[in-house]
């Protein structure tokens, strides 16, 4: 079994130090980030776990969600923390269910945040997988987009030094 290289960092939200890569954290989705102030007061809802953009012609609806990317040759992830859209069928069921830590659902949705290493990856179909204990979903992206460098990467893995320079581009952190 190869070696695991461990890093230490002090988390920035919880402030404990930890000897794990940093997970890629995403506070909204990359839609909402393209408002203004004044729209984003006007237009949106954000908590932690739920995300709204309503609008004049539609309505925009979001949730938080885990990315594990597999690491050639370790057991370690690099995990992301992204969001996707949702139907409003698959929001309003997550969102009545969001409470209930024994409820298991699968939704359609597309991946909303754009990841460091690739030109674009917003709109890539995924599966979401609720998780019990009221842990975040999981998504999965779908293999029949494998011509996409991202889903190709997702399935076949990366390499430890290009997580690494994922997680600099994100945090300007160097990983020792």
């Amino acid at each position: 079994m190869p070696k695991q290289l461990k890093m230490t960092f002090t988390c920035s939200v919880c402030g404990q130090t930890h000897q794990e890569l940093p997970a890629i954290v995403y506070e909204a989705p990359y839609y909402y980030y393209n408002l203004s102030e004044q729209e984003r007061i006007e237009l949106a809802v954000l908590t932690h776990d739920f995300c709204i953009i309503q609008y004049s012609d539609q309505t925009d609806r979001f949730i938080r969600v885990v990315l594990n990317q597999k690491i050639i040759g370790s057991e370690e992830t690099l995990q992301y923390g992204v969001w996707v859209s949702l139907s409003e069928k698959s929001y309003n069921d997550y969102a009545a269910h969001f409470k209930s830590p024994d409820y298991i659902a699968s939704y359609f949705g597309y991946l909303s945040n754009q990841l460091p290493g690739y030109e674009s990856t917003l709109s890539i179909k995924t599966t979401v997988e609720t998780a019990i204990n009221n842990n975040r979903p999981e998504i999965f992206p779908h293999d029949d987009q494998m011509d996409d460098p991202f889903v190709r990467d997702y399935y076949e893995g990366i390499t430890r030094e290009e997580a690494e320079r994922r997680i600099h581009a994100a945090y300007g952190m160097e990983i020792k």
